[in-house]
């Protein structure tokens, strides 16, 4: 229900930072949970982050905890993934998506849960 277009992926040296963008082009943006996935070469597409459609309880993927930070402007229509102390293992095709269902304080962590997606934007990171 939500077009979404990603950006910000790109090559990083192990312990640099990186921010990833999503932007919405409907205000409905406003009304949905949203999630960061990201997928590796042979590997199921992952949970990594996800806020709920008010900008409130954030949640993360293990891995990722302490590291990388969801947020979302809704004045730009926007959600971004902050990500420090990259690691090698945190090189994968990265997502934005939304929610399938509005008004979720809390995001879901299953892709399937999830009907929107962005394009996806590569984040590889050397050791």
């Amino acid at each position: 229900q939500v077009q979404l277009v990603e950006s910000g992926g790109g090559l990083v040296q192990a312990g640099g930072s990186l921010r990833l963008s999503c932007a919405a082009v409907e205000r409905t943006f406003n009304n949905y949970a949203m999630g960061w996935f990201r997928q590796a070469p042979g590997k199921e597409r992952e949970f990594v982050a996800g806020m709920g459609f008010n900008g409130a309880n954030t949640r993360y993927a293990d891995s990722v905890k302490g590291r990388f930070a969801i947020s979302r402007d809704y004045t730009k229509n926007m959600v971004y993934l902050q990500m420090n102390s990259l690691k090698p293992e945190d090189t994968a095709v990265y997502y934005c998506a939304a929610d399938r269902l509005q008004y979720r304080i809390v995001s879901p962590t299953a892709p399937v849960d999830f009907d929107s997606w962005g394009q996806g934007t590569q984040v590889t990171v050397s050791s």
